[in-house]
């Protein structure tokens, strides 16, 4: 009984834990530099990425091994059913010249049994193996870059959107509550026949389609939000919420321009290109390596009258030399084919610094025209608001008619919408203004 009681306080424990666990979870907002984090550490793209780091790695690895000294074991057993036969010429046994006699030597049983050790002096091919290696690694850690920059680009957009619409619905239900007291004002009204049946079908109206807006914004907030979980790698059921209040400097960003990770990958290219071309080239030249065999050689009879199997040892060493004098014409093509390869790749790089540079002054123009839209946003809403105001004063006066009220509510939610996309404008301008100046990753 005393342990019953034990485990269903315990169950209790871990109950309330978890409630408390998902409770936090729950009312937990996550900050663009934490969407960040996560998806830095959790994304699925990225992931590859690094595995293709790994793979390379090994690569490079794999291609110093080409140097190293290698030692192999051989086992060699044959058994002739019919000994090998060798043609002696007959004056050896005062036969006439040129003539020969067929005799077998040998016996069945032969068996080889050595070490075999291999030791590389200079192999131009392996050198520049090492080197295309050592290229392809830094190559993929510049691929590494280039995806993690697109996950903090595709991460801060998905959040500004979140955020956009988020406060969309935050306005959508203060102008459902707004319309919720005008039709109560407007009804009172009606009931005292000092308006038309019409003025409350107007606020119904209203009201059908901020629950309309409301709907599609919500499902938007929920699509956005799923896709943003995507690229944090975390499971889709659990529940994320994001900051509202956007943040935003008043001040003009300006930013040290850098090489993107587009012309870093280019200029490594190029490095791995000529890599590629050396080797080529260094093809003809000749190899060296040290070699040595120790082992035994066994020779076996069983049948007749001397039954024997003898083994004798064996060993040498040497050095040995490997060179291709001709292979065709194939090496050159190859030659040609890397040099126009090293041509375009060049062409390509001229053509990246040329766009960078547009881009950049596209991009600080961008953000320059958003912040000055959102200052004019700002007065508007401001103005916006107060117009409304009034109008609603004005309106229970008897001086404005429910028209002028609609009106002035339209211009007020037109002037709201109007003020969140010039904040995501400008965000988004920046971003776009450290992807191109090579600052993206500053986000982090």
């Amino acid at each position: 009984m005393l342990v019953n009681t034990h485990l269903l306080k315990l169950k209790l424990l871990m109950v309330l834990t978890i409630l408390i666990f998902t409770t936090n979870s729950e009312a937990q907002n996550w900050s663009l530099k934490q969407c960040i984090d996560t998806a830095l550490v959790h994304n699925k793209s990225l992931k590859i990425a690094q595995g293709d780091i790994e793979i390379a790695n090994e690569r490079n690895k794999e291609a110093k091994g080409g140097l190293v000294p290698k030692l192999y074991g051989n086992v060699d057993y044959r058994y002739y059913t019919d000994l090998p036969y060798q043609l002696l010429p007959a004056s050896v046994f005062g036969g006439p010249a040129g003539v020969y006699k067929e005799a077998q030597f040998g016996v069945p049983h032969n068996l080889n049994a050595n070490l075999t050790l291999d030791v590389p002096l200079y192999n131009p091919q392996a050198i520049g193996a090492i080197t295309i290696s050592k290229r392809a690694k830094e190559l993929n850690q510049i691929q590494f870059q280039q995806t993690e920059e697109q996950v903090v680009f595709d991460v801060s957009n998905l959040y500004y959107n979140a955020q956009l619409v988020s406060n969309q619905i935050v306005f959508i239900k203060n102008g459902l509550s707004n319309s919720e007291k005008l039709l109560s004002n407007i009804q009172l009204l009606y009931s005292q026949q000092m308006v038309k049946g019409t003025d409350v079908d107007k606020i119904k109206l209203q009201q059908s389609q901020l629950n309309t807006q409301l709907s599609k914004a919500n499902a938007q907030y929920k699509q956005i939000i799923n896709l943003l979980k995507l690229q944090l790698g975390i499971t889709p059921t659990r529940p994320i919420t994001i900051e509202e209040t956007f943040s935003t400097s008043s001040e003009v960003v300006k930013y040290t321009s850098k090489p993107t990770s587009d012309i870093l990958l280019f200029n490594t290219k190029e490095l791995l290109l000529k890599s590629e071309l050396k080797t080529l080239k260094l093809s003809h030249l000749p190899s060296f390596s040290l070699y040595g065999t120790y082992g035994t050689t066994g020779f076996g009879n069983y049948s007749g009258t001397n039954d024997f199997f003898k083994t004798y040892p064996i060993g040498f060493a040497g050095v040995k030399m490997s060179w291709m004098i001709f292979s065709g014409t194939t090496l050159e093509h190859k030659v040609f084919q890397k040099r126009e390869e090293i041509k375009q790749n060049t062409t390509r790089l001229e053509l990246l610094n040329d766009k960078q540079n547009v881009q950049i002054e596209n991009a600080q123009m961008q953000y320059e025209v958003a912040s000055s839209n959102l200052l004019n946003a700002k007065s508007q809403l401001t103005l916006a608001e107060t117009i409304y105001s009034k109008t609603l004063i004005q309106q229970k006066e008897g001086v404005a008619s429910l028209t002028d009220v609609l009106l002035s509510d339209n211009t007020q939610k037109e002037a709201q919408q109007n003020y969140l996309s010039a904040l995501v404008d400008v965000m988004k301008a920046d971003l776009e203004l450290k992807k191109v100046s090579g600052n993206i990753l500053k986000t982090k």
